[in-house]
């Protein structure tokens, strides 16, 4: 290895189980690291249950207790296990307790603003974070509108904004088989929304807007995708109140794996991305990337990241919500303007460029240590 070459213990734990998009992003960030030749990635992870790959390093305590442990001090320290490492970068909100200069990625602050409303373990990362801040970690925020809250809410100027790069692109349409359940709907246009069903998705709000839409055409239907949530109830609540004929036009398919959710991306008129807040949002790109027109709230990141690729809706009532789908249903021009802007902005996100970002941020982590 060049004496030169920055070493790095990179945070790899959202690589193993239902990749989430937590999980895309480490994934994305992983490879354009390792096509550098300026960094040595040393990967670890934080659990006793994984069985870790080949190359990568399992810290020898469980997750849940580790949670505990350092969410209320800064022991058991992480520096016996991290070898030589000359920075430490957090992936997923969290990073263990280090002397080493410390990084740690940040995707949305929707956990730090509504601490009351998170699971335990999801609480507790935010204590986990406040304390690494404390202690002179950096943030990485994945846009400006991450940048500005985590700054607001972790009191720290220590962030630095790093685009993340794009998903990984929808096979063609020919590729890819049509799902059983799609038989209900095929040939009618569907709008989709993909998601875990939590309370920053705003499903209910879809739902509402789509009961509006099916009132006033006979045609379009909603599919919504995505694991059961925090919100869940509620989501079930909003579509028995529609009325039956309205019901039977609603899909909801739970969590589906990628050639699902990437035929429904391929196939739908609409991605519908109505949530309250966001600090990515690969959903926007995956849509962009498939061809598909994309109807969001503009809360958080979502215009950085759709660009003029979205139809953003400012207002939170139904009304507001269903005239935009409506509009981009039946708007030839403005299907296809959306269309084609949305291709051109996907040439604004790469995962070398986000690599490029990460090893400034290193270094100055490490320098601003010394």
């Amino acid at each position: 290895m060049n004496p030169s070459t920055l070493r790095l213990a990179l945070d790899i734990g959202p690589l193993y189980g239902h990749r989430t998009g937590v999980g895309v992003a480490v994934a994305g960030m992983l490879r354009a690291l390792q096509r550098r030749d300026d960094v040595a990635v040393d990967g670890y992870l934080v659990s006793v249950r994984t069985d870790p790959a080949s190359g990568h390093r399992k810290l020898p305590i469980p997750g849940i207790v580790a949670s505990y442990l350092w969410s209320k001090s800064d022991r058991p320290s992480a520096d016996r296990w991290l070898g030589n490492a000359d920075v430490v970068h957090g992936t997923n909100y969290v990073a263990p307790p280090s002397t080493r200069p410390t990084i740690i990625s940040v995707y949305d602050c929707w956990f730090l603003e509504h601490s009351t409303e998170a699971a335990p373990l999801v609480r507790r990362a935010g204590q986990i974070l406040r304390r690494a801040v404390s202690r002179g970690a950096w943030i990485h925020a994945s846009s400006e509108a991450t940048a500005r809250q985590a700054s607001e809410l972790l009191g720290t100027d220590r962030i630095v904004t790093v685009h993340l790069g794009t998903p990984p692109t929808p096979p063609p349409l020919r590729e890819l088989a049509r799902p059983q359940f799609a038989a209900t709907f095929t040939g009618r246009p569907f709008i989709v929304a993909i998601g875990t069903e939590e309370r920053r998705k705003d499903l209910s709000l879809l739902i509402e807007a789509f009961d509006v839409v099916a009132n006033r055409s006979p045609d379009p239907v909603l599919v919504i995708a995505g694991a059961t949530g925090d919100d869940t109830d509620l989501i079930s609540r909003t579509i028995a109140s529609c009325s039956p004929s309205v019901r039977d036009r609603i899909h909801r398919l739970g969590r589906v794996d990628d050639t699902t959710k990437y035929w429904l991306l391929r196939q739908a008129s609409i991605l519908a991305y109505p949530s309250l807040d966001e600090g990515f949002g690969f959903p926007i790109l995956e849509a962009q990337s498939a061809g598909t027109p994309v109807v969001a709230r503009n809360v958080g990141a979502v215009p950085e990241i759709a660009g003029e690729g979205g139809h953003l809706v400012t207002q939170r009532e139904p009304e507001a919500f269903a005239e935009a789908l409506m509009q981009v249903l039946h708007d030839a021009g403005l299907r296809l303007s959306l269309i084609s802007a949305g291709t051109r902005n996907l040439k604004r996100f790469d995962w070398d460029a986000t690599a490029v970002g990460l090893i400034d941020l290193y270094h100055r982590a490490k320098d601003s240590s010394e």
